[in-house]
């Protein structure tokens, strides 16, 4: 796990401090303001070496031995502030852009100097330059790159290093668009969701907050994609005190300049677009959904599981479930303050008097550390205006009344979870994935969610089954999943007797266009 410090005097590269700002906002975003005034560069000699020295970094390069160490000084450092603007442009008129948007993060004179709209004006026209394959360059082509060079004086600067960026991003938006667009018919999700992340090189990241303001950004360390979401894992040595720590911040971080004839690197400009927030200030002391020997486990809404261990209470391990319905659009199209919105819906248009009580298909999915307990899909779900009751629609998927509808979870149920050093296994707790279609086949209702299984200590609502009635409950403000399973003693088995969700009627309003 490789953690980063981000404040005044950070040791951390430049990249990884400032990603430009996201479409819409201020077109004068400038670098962090602690970065103003960092230090210059300065370029010391000492001995048989020179090392190029920053605010936050120091790289050494080879010299070749003085032949006259005696008329030479011990020590002459020669500051690159000092040099003209001019020798400066034409040293940064060398860098290739991501090189570019790294060195204005320096000080503001390498900023104003990286927004010169000569040098962005060549790197803009080398990448979107019309590629004919004829030996002439048609002449309207010619006379309208000349129509820019002249123009370039009339632009305030930075305006071809915004019209770069924004040609870039745009350009990525479009392939991952051309890759999500098919659509799998039984899940009403996109079957290319692997090869989107590899072509993006969308990664996550937890941003932890202490309440002094101080934050550690982390780099996932490991992940796995499953049927309909994935389960991003963060652990290590070097957590920040739990005491301390206010917030959590889950963020998608994408490279800005996607090349797909290579690999993806962290090691330059990204763009961070929050998924969600979380409050840690008490997090000790919220409800734990289970534990071993080891660790105990708590759950954040939404989809956020926290692992403490049980002897020092710190961090032991984070896990995020997110599910694939708009996963790419908020993991790399929101902002790093704000998430991604979801386009406004359009209400369906059906004169039926049950318009939205029926033709619902349902994909469920429960598992952890990549073995399911169980996938099963229902289809021809609808409910009754009787069934509706406190704002909430009940939607009966399996009845307890019927036996043949009652299904066994496969194997044993359990949350795996691992560290550098540990590992284990929480009984009775599971990742539940929820995909919820309507009529037409659009997801309605989605999520990925740690649950867990709770023993009820009453007697149980419908028949009376011969074994120990257990119930699984998750509720967010779209819905509710309710489900009660038996313990089979003779099988060593538990059996779904009944799993009903209850649908928020405001969500059929709004997604129907009704009035229940």
């Amino acid at each position: 796990m490789q953690v980063q410090f981000l404040g005044p005097g950070s040791a951390s590269c430049w990249s990884s401090l400032w990603c430009p700002a996201p479409l819409g906002s201020s077109p004068t975003s400038l670098p962090p303001a602690w970065l103003v005034g960092a230090h210059p560069l300065v370029l010391c000699r000492k001995g048989p070496s020179v090392r190029l020295a920053t605010g936050c970094t120091t790289v050494k390069h080879c010299a070749h031995q003085d032949p006259h160490p005696e008329t030479s000084s011990t020590s002459c450092p020669v500051c690159l502030e000092s040099l003209p603007s001019e020798i400066l442009l034409k040293i940064l008129s060398y860098l290739d852009a991501v090189t570019l948007l790294c060195t204005g993060c320096v000080n503001w004179r390498f900023y104003h100097l990286a927004n010169d709209n000569f040098i962005w004006i060549r790197i803009y026209s080398a990448a979107f330059s019309p590629k004919r394959s004829n030996w002439k360059v048609n002449s309207v082509e010619k006379t309208a790159v000349s129509m820019n060079l002249l123009s370039v004086g009339d632009k305030e600067a930075g305006y071809w290093k915004r019209e770069y960026i924004t040609k870039q991003i745009t350009s990525v938006k479009a392939a991952l668009a051309r890759v999500l667009q098919p659509v799998n018919p039984y899940l009403g999700l996109p079957v290319k969701i692997r090869e989107a992340l590899r072509i993006s090189g969308l990664g996550w990241v937890i941003i932890l907050r202490e309440k002094s303001g101080r934050e550690y950004v982390m780099e996932h360390v490991d992940l796995s994609i499953n049927d309909s979401s994935v389960t991003i894992l963060w652990f290590g040595r070097d957590w920040p005190r739990l005491a301390t720590l206010s917030t959590l911040d889950l963020c998608g971080v994408m490279p800005v300049f996607m090349d797909q004839s290579k690999t993806p690197t962290k090691n330059g400009p990204r763009w961070h677009s929050l998924i969600a927030k979380y409050n840690l200030s008490n997090l000790a002391e919220a409800t734990m959904m289970g534990c071993d020997t080891l660790v105990r486990l708590f759950c954040l809404h939404p989809g956020l599981a926290v692992g403490l261990w049980k002897r020092e209470e710190e961090l032991a391990f984070v896990m995020a479930h997110l599910h694939f319905h708009h996963l790419v659009e908020r993991s790399a199209l929101g902002s790093a303050a704000v998430p991604y919105e979801l386009p406004p819906h359009t209400p369906l248009l059906d004169d039926s008097p049950e318009c939205g009580l029926h033709g619902y298909q349902l994909h469920v999915d429960m598992h952890s550390g990549g073995v399911f307990c169980l996938c099963g899909t229902f289809r021809n779900l609808f409910t009754k205006r009787g069934y509706i009751e406190n704002e909430y629609a009940k939607l009966i998927v399996i009845s307890s009344k019927n036996n043949v509808e009652h299904v066994p979870l496969i194997g044993k149920v359990g949350l795996s979870w691992k560290t550098n050093i540990f590992d284990g296994c929480i009984k009775s707790c599971s990742v539940m994935d929820i995909t919820l279609l309507d009529e037409c086949g659009k997801p309605f209702w989605c999520f990925s969610s740690p649950v867990c299984m709770r023993a009820s200590s009453g007697p149980p609502d419908g028949p009376h089954f011969l074994g120990q009635t257990y119930y699984v409950d998750y509720v967010d403000p779209e819905g509710r999943v309710h489900m009660e399973l038996v313990w089979i003693e003779e099988t060593e088995e538990y059996f779904i007797v009944s799993l009903v969700l209850y649908l928020s009627v405001a969500k059929i309003n709004r997604w129907f266009g009704t009035k229940y």
